[in-house]
């Protein structure tokens, strides 16, 4: 229903002068209680249930940890039993202290030894030694402070040309691979949306790529979130080449003229 007063009830302007009758417009209707009610519970709702949920996962995982590392402490070592009450965290402190000082223990010589030692043990082992090796390269790889893994997002053609999607950069290809292909190829990870933890892994040219400016992070989130959260989206068309770019950019607005 339109807004403006019936043609009657428009103010007329005087014969002759050759100026158009001024249109009256009503003021616009303000929102009930009840609208304005559901907009501040919607709203809340989206303010605390990140909040809500990441203290939920966090007290989660402390408890599953405390009930698997404090059956492991001996009763006379164990706070808890001359305390009033329980100490949430003490599994977590636990693994910790453990953690560092197998640490300790391996940066030095006797460590390195008896790393050495048992590893030797377990490669005589057919199919734990797989397992392990495989294990222990991963591990090496993702949390090493010089690895460049997962540390660049990229754009990519996939599953067809003009269609793109996010994928990040693990590592340059090598060995026999890069061998037979004989060009300069990039391995990526192209995960599943909105599991990134399963995907793809890709050997594509570094020539059909498009290296993003964005943090890992930000890809993550795009992935994650369905492409809900589009971070810097004005950067990421500007580096699709310019048929694709056609095809995203919407149409300019015609002019007044």
């Amino acid at each position: 229903m339109s807004d403006t007063p019936p043609s009657s009830e428009q103010p007329t302007a005087p014969e002759g002068t050759g100026e158009e009758a001024p249109i009256l417009i009503a003021p616009r209707q303000r929102p009930s209680i009840l609208s304005r009610l559901r907009i501040y519970f919607l709203t809340g709702v989206i303010v605390t249930a990140p909040i809500a949920l990441t203290l939920y996962l966090t007290w989660q995982f402390i408890h599953w940890v405390d009930s698997q590392a404090i059956p492991l402490l001996p009763a006379k070592y164990n706070p808890e039993n001359y305390l009033p009450f329980s100490l949430p965290g003490l599994g977590l402190v636990m693994m910790f202290i453990v953690l560092t000082f197998v640490g300790f223990l391996t940066a030095n010589i006797f460590g390195r030894t008896l790393l050495k030692t048992g590893e030797r043990l377990v490669n005589r082992m057919p199919v734990v030694r797989t397992v392990y090796g495989a294990l222990k390269q991963v591990l090496e790889t993702v949390l090493s402070q010089s690895s460049n893994s997962f540390r660049q997002a990229v754009l990519v053609e996939y599953p067809r040309r003009g269609i793109w999607t996010v994928a990040f950069v693990t590592s340059d290809t090598e060995g026999e691979v890069a061998r037979r292909l004989d060009d300069d190829m990039i391995n990526i990870y192209v995960p599943t949306t909105p599991n990134p933890t399963s995907g793809f892994l890709l050997m594509v040219p570094r020539r059909d790529l498009i290296f993003l400016d964005m943090p890992v992070e930000d890809a993550a989130k795009f992935i994650i979130s369905i492409g809900v959260i589009t971070p810097e989206a004005e950067a990421i068309i500007a580096k699709l080449p310019k048929p694709a770019r056609e095809k995203v950019e919407p149409p300019s607005q015609m002019s007044a003229d």
